[in-house]
């Protein structure tokens, strides 16, 4: 039985195009609720390259880079500076983020508590108070 190769080696580049489409059609931005950044890495990146789930945010494309260079830096910290600080950079921006979104939601609490005293309630006393004390 002879296997034609150059059929074989067209018919691979073909499913390696194909693969290659379907990556950048999936790696379409994600929306995520509340944050100004999306989602570049997709989620078939992330398990690929193990990223850890509490590290799986708006940043997890910087990420995986890092990872890479550390891994093959043996984990010197003089190296792979620039993807430290691009990573760090994104984390610390996520951060303020969520702490603005925090402080405004505090003052509309605020605003709405200073707007409506009469309709507050007094608090049930856990004590109840006696007739002749």
């Amino acid at each position: 039985m002879l296997i034609n190769t150059s059929q074989n080696t067209k018919r691979a580049k073909s499913r390696k195009i194909e693969t290659e489409e379907n990556r950048r059609a999936n790696r379409t931005q994600m929306e995520v609720p509340g944050s100004s950044k999306k989602m570049i890495a997709t989620q078939a990146e992330m398990v690929s390259n193990k990223v850890p789930l509490a590290y799986r945010d708006q940043c997890a494309h910087l990420l995986i880079p890092l990872n890479k260079c550390r891994q093959s830096e043996f984990y010197l910290p003089w190296k792979c500076e620039d993807e430290r600080h691009s990573y760090e950079k994104c984390e610390y921006e996520l951060v303020m983020e969520r702490m603005l979104q925090m402080q405004k939601i505090r003052e509309e609490e605020a605003r709405s508590k200073q707007k409506s005293p009469a309709q507050t309630q007094q608090p049930i006393p856990l004590i109840p108070k006696t007739v002749n004390a």
